[in-house]
């Protein structure tokens, strides 16, 4: 028994401000890793191999399972590469937002006034014509591959472009629109498919909302062409069923603009006199 106070004692000795520091970021790098994979697939295979290697470890203790010992002991590295493999997107992800400098957004918000509220207009139109949409805005990470599935439009966004593009009679209607700023890059464009597990009335096109957001910092649009429903998906949660009020908001926070009212905006008032 005494072994163990001079244990405590040896380490409390030993530990110092660099210890200090050492410990937290390791604490701090396991927490982010943790935040990125938490409500995802990722988290339940974490937990599953978790749970597995503490099984493991206690049985091989208690009845003195050499071999298993011997694996533990000699698979750390497997382990290790092994998890690299299975967390590949989670991992991309992490590194992309360490590469998010924000400078674009900061020297260009302004640009996303209109945008944002043209997207809310045209997305309300849609839902009460029960007309089903994508609409995908892009922030800092850059969505070429995303782009280059779809075709070119390179146009200054505009309500009836928008209204124009995702009715069946519209040849790019099945598919995603791509908004940089205040321009529609690209239509008809094919977004990834998220594995993540969504109720059982959500299908391909909120799908590949959660999709595309789990692998960048774009924001996505989605209007439901059953039930007529707007959700707006980012950092892969989708928020569903919402109002236009709700929605413009959201957005603009999202985009870090400021909000207006469109009951306080002087246009309102000057057709409320009219």
């Amino acid at each position: 028994m005494p072994a163990i106070p001079e244990a405590v004692s040896d380490v409390v000795l030993r530990f110092n401000l660099a210890a200090a520091v050492d410990i937290l970021i390791v604490s701090g790098s396991i927490y982010w890793l943790l935040l990125l994979v938490r409500g995802t697939t990722a988290m339940t295979v974490l937990r599953g191999v978790g749970v597995l290697l503490v099984a493991a470890f206690i049985l091989s203790r208690i009845l003195d399972l050499r071999v298993l010992n011997w694996i533990l002991r000699n698979s750390v590295a497997g382990l290790l590469i092994g998890m690299i493999i299975v967390f590949q997107p989670e991992i991309r992800r992490a590194l992309e937002r360490l590469g998010r400098t924000g400078l674009h957004s900061f020297l260009r918000r302004e640009e996303r006034q209109d945008a944002l509220n043209i997207v809310v207009r045209a997305a309300f139109v849609l839902s009460r014509q029960n007309v089903g949409a994508l609409i995908v805005l892009e922030r800092e990470t850059g969505l070429k591959e995303v782009i280059d599935t779809g075709v070119p439009i390179n146009a200054t966004i505009s309500s009836e472009l928008l209204l124009s593009i995702f009715p069946e009679t519209s040849p790019l209607h099945d598919g995603a629109v791509v908004l940089r700023l205040d321009r529609l890059v690209a239509a008809g464009c094919t977004l990834p498919l998220s594995e993540s597990p969504l109720p059982a009335e959500y299908g391909m096109r909120h799908r590949a909302a959660v999709g595309i957001t789990e692998r960048t910092d774009a924001v996505v649009v989605v209007v439901s062409e059953e039930r007529g429903q707007v959700s707006l998906c980012s950092n892969g949660r989708m928020v569903p069923n919402l109002d236009e009020q709700y929605l413009s908001r959201q957005l603009h926070r999202l985009f870090d603009v400021d909000y207006v009212d469109p009951a306080d905006s002087p246009q309102s008032g000057e057709r409320r006199a009219s």
